[in-house]
């Protein structure tokens, strides 16, 4: 789409239009907020501004121009009246505006629309609150690794200081860390004139072209929205993208330390990319695969060489290789090895140590800084396909034939009445109807539904489940559904708690645009996660339990379809249902409240660390959940 220009007196009208009024006639009526053009008999009836001013571009217009030219397809977010220009620019380009009913579901959407197109995403918000509500989806799209751009509003310079509605500036918010680069934002700027944009956009371009992932806050106070850009040349933002490679030294190094004796490969969601290389290189030698919680998929699941996944709702079968068949070294691919990745515990670091590839050099040794490491700066793609072509032609490993594996659920026959609706029954249906059944993206919610998916969820092909573990913020994936299932243009599923979708959901939103996503909502009436593992650590008195809700009433009240299920025996049905269905649907499912979560490789790995108890010399040991 063409730019939109605009003079400080005028509607907006692009060149093409522009040129097409003066050589046809048109004018626009100032009667019709629609913009409908109305003909005129005679050509002395033109408004005199079409003829004697230029046609301008607004730093609105200019941000939303090349936002679209570097590739943003969808803009999530939430208006009000200090972004009003921006919010006009955006709907009326190319860009795909979803207004959302809070910021923080917008960001949320925003990060996995990234990742489920690959393309990067806006959140947009007005002034004052609409910042800070979005600041929670913003920290996860960094933790996870997202490109996602927030374009915000502030008060312009003159009101500043004099308590402006929603005033934004210095007075009211901190700017270190919100409206500067930080641990928050890999860059951030006010933008206080049109001057400002090419070097804006050109740091942006080359951030979103570095591997990995980049999140930028651009904020735009109220009046420099409506100021003209003149004499500006913008830049061509066509940057193109570059891989993190690495030097032959460290490919040829990590050849000889792999071939000192058998070892295993670690991956995570950093190394998604990779997946084909790294099926390739693990068949070639015979090495035992292991996967983040993130990583489920990238390693087929049903892959005689795959072990299991680590950490938070892992498997116990992970620590029963390391005990038994330990491995000289671990390659690992794409993971910070943070604690629900491994829990630090000392099981998994093998005798020689890790070959640790990442595109960030200060992430090899953190987590375990205590064992021997051969750090790696390099995109996992690039890095697998310079090790299978430096690899010398030897046998596999041999002594690897009879691995363990991951044990498939068994849900033994009730004898009585098939209510409530058990965790694990709940996860063969999904894993039959959904995950077998069809191409939908899997997502799981924090707390218990995290870990009930993560354990018994069986995923062939990457790009099929997503999960947050460095945020971990309840409604990421009650939200963020939507950004998935609209950058896909298709199903996606959100397992979820109750509590999760109490707190933040955006159904209403999904109904408005007919996005087509499923929400399956384990219903205990408890933030779950909280009640078991305080119940685990001996501790009384915290009340984590809820009034009992019928989602399913009020998704229906909010447009969408939804089934609720009671009993086992309709469980099936209602997944089908929700599969096949065109609209927004939601399946709530009332679970048997009182059946702990999965924790079998929790435990062990507690038990391996030498941790018997929570109570010593009669006091309290720190102690917290999930990581009990």
């Amino acid at each position: 789409m063409s730019p939109n220009y605009t003079d400080s007196n005028s509607p907006q009208i692009s060149t093409e239009l522009y040129k097409e009024l003066s050589a046809n006639n048109y004018v626009e009526s100032s009667s019709n907020s629609s913009h409908k053009l109305d003909k005129l008999e005679h050509k002395t009836e033109i408004q005199p501004f079409l003829l004697s001013q230029p046609p301008k571009l607004s730093v609105a217009d200019a941000v939303v121009q090349m936002l679209e030219n570097l590739g943003v397809n969808y803009a999530f977010g939430v208006a009000g009246g200090a972004m009003a220009s921006v919010w006009n620019a955006l709907s009326n380009s190319n860009i795909e505006v979803l207004n959302f009913r809070h910021e923080a579901g917008a960001a949320f959407a925003a990060s996995e629309a990234y990742f489920a197109s690959h393309r990067p995403a806006v959140v947009f918000t007005t002034a004052g609150p609409g910042i800070t509500n979005a600041l929670t989806g913003l920290f996860a799209a960094r933790g996870e690794g997202a490109k996602v751009i927030l374009l915000s509003a502030c008060t312009s310079a003159p009101q500043r200081g004099r308590w402006a509605i929603q005033e934004t500036s210095s007075y009211t918010l901190p700017s270190g860390g919100i409206f500067t680069p930080g641990a928050l934002f890999n860059y951030a700027i006010t933008i206080e004139s049109a001057e400002q944009l090419p070097q804006i956009f050109r740091k942006i371009a080359l951030g979103l072209a570095q591997p990995g992932g980049f999140v930028a806050h651009l904020s735009i106070p109220t009046a420099v929205q409506t100021s003209l850009v003149d004499d500006i040349s913008l830049p061509q933002l066509d940057v193109p993208s570059f891989s993190i490679t690495a030097q032959t030294e460290a490919i040829a190094k990590s050849v000889e330390l792999l071939c000192e004796g058998n070892f295993a490969i670690w991956i995570g969601f950093g190394a998604r990319h990779a997946a084909d290389e790294i099926r390739e290189f693990a068949e070639k030698t015979g090495a035992a695969v292991m996967c983040s919680p993130r990583g489920k998929g990238i390693f087929p699941e049903d892959h005689p060489q795959f072990v299991g996944v680590t950490g938070l709702g892992g498997h116990g079968s992970v620590l029963t290789y390391m005990e038994q068949q330990p491995p000289t070294r671990t390659l690992v691919l794409g993971t910070r090895l943070g604690e629900p990745t491994s829990f630090w515990n000392k099981t998994m670091v093998p005798p020689r140590g890790f070959i640790h590839v990442d595109i960030d050099p200060e992430v090899p040794g953190v987590a375990y800084s205590d064992a021997e490491t051969f750090p790696v700066q390099s995109d996992a793609k690039a890095y697998m396909q310079s090790l299978l072509q430096q690899w010398p032609d030897l046998p596999p490993q041999s002594r690897n034939i009879c691995l363990p594996h991951p044990d498939r659920p068994v849900i033994a026959p009730r004898s009585h009445e098939d209510y409530p609706v058990r965790p694990e029954f709940l996860m063969v249906a999904i894993q039959k109807i959904i995950v077998e059944g069809s191409d939908a993206v899997v997502m799981a919610e924090c707390g218990n539904s995290f870990t009930w998916s993560t354990h018994l969820l069986r995923f062939a092909q990457t790009n099929r489940y997503r999960v947050s573990t460095g945020v971990g913020a309840m409604g990421h994936t009650a939200t963020g559904v939507l950004g998935a299932a609209q950058a896909r243009n298709g199903k996606a599923v959100a397992i979820v708690g109750d509590g999760a979708m109490l707190m933040n959901n955006e159904i209403s939103t999904a109904v408005k645009y007919n996005i087509p996503a499923i929400w399956i909502v384990l219903n205990d009436a408890r933030y779950n996660m909280c009640h078991q593992g305080m119940k685990m650590l001996g501790l009384q008195g915290g009340d984590a339990e809820m009034p009992e809700t019928n989602f399913a009433m009020i998704a229906r009240g909010m447009g969408a379809e939804a089934m609720g299920v009671v009993r086992e025996s309709d469980l099936e049905a209602a997944l089908e249902q929700a599969i096949a269905s065109k609209v927004p649907f939601l399946v709530d499912v009332v679970i048997d409240a009182d059946q702990p979560a999965p924790s079998g490789g929790r435990n062990k790995s507690l038990a391996a660390q030498g941790v018997k108890s929570h109570l010593i010399n009669g006091a309290a040991k720190p102690a917290s959940f999930p990581s009990l």
